[in-house]
């Protein structure tokens, strides 16, 4: 893996999350604001799922 690897990674992330930003802002706020009302370890554990669901893409890519 290289450094032009990690900087397309995160440039592809950027890219999207602006999308979503700049298409659908008002979504945007009501995800936020559904995030706020969640419980702080209901938060963790999407943030985990979340996280090995990018390990198991990555995986699967190489």
């Amino acid at each position: 893996m290289s450094w032009t690897d990690i900087l397309t990674g995160i440039g592809m992330v950027l890219v999207i999350e602006g999308l979503v930003y700049a298409l659908a802002p008002s979504l945007v706020e009501r995800l936020l604001e559904a995030l706020r009302e969640m419980p702080l370890d209901a938060r963790r554990n999407l943030g985990l799922a979340t996280l090995v669901t990018g390990i198991i893409f990555l995986w699967i890519a190489n």
